[in-house]
């Protein structure tokens, strides 16, 4: 078996981070890296290269977008005051 055999056929989890940040991960190891969870999707890369591409398409990480939202509130109040 060939080097690309092989990782067209590895199969891997969609992890998903509290920042909602996402990667992947090799489904035959057992533990998760700490800060991250499974999102239920596994697949090749191909596979898991789609669904991370459909789902995630803010890449700012989730505190970030947070602070923004909460500035852009801030200065709609200040407009209207």
């Amino acid at each position: 078996m060939s080097r690309n055999d092989e990782e067209s056929s590895q199969r891997y989890k969609v992890l998903v981070n509290i920042e909602e940040q996402y990667g992947f991960w090799p489904s035959f190891k057992k533990e998760i890296p700490f800060g991250w969870r499974e999102t239920g999707v596994e697949g090749t890369q191909e596979e898991c290269g789609a669904y991370v591409r459909e789902v995630w398409t803010d890449m700012r990480p989730l505190s970030l977008r947070k602070q923004m939202e909460e500035a852009e509130k801030a200065r709609a109040m200040e407009q209207v005051e």
